[in-house]
């Protein structure tokens, strides 16, 4: 039986003995994401720097507002190109 699918018996009537239902954890079934978010971020990867930065040329981290109101500034950049991972 695959690990996906799960037998349910029903009592009683016969042509609904061996029905399948798929099992999905919790949060596919009601976690979903509402779409593309359209924010616009007021920083961009400098990859010399391996940096997020401002527009004025700081780092993004070192902007407190900022980091209080996106929570992140992560990067995609990937942690293999990191000096400090």
């Amino acid at each position: 039986m695959n690990s996906l699918h799960k037998e349910r018996v029903s009592e009683g009537n016969s042509n609904n003995a061996s029905r399948r239902f798929k099992v999905q954890p919790f949060t596919l079934k009601y976690a979903f994401p509402r779409g593309i978010s359209q924010a616009v971020t007021p920083y961009h990867f400098d990859p010399a720097r391996q940096l997020n930065v401002l527009p004025n040329g700081r780092p993004a981290v070192s902007d407190p507002d900022l980091l209080l109101a996106v929570g992140t500034t992560t990067s995609t950049a990937g942690s293999a190109t990191h000096f400090d991972d």
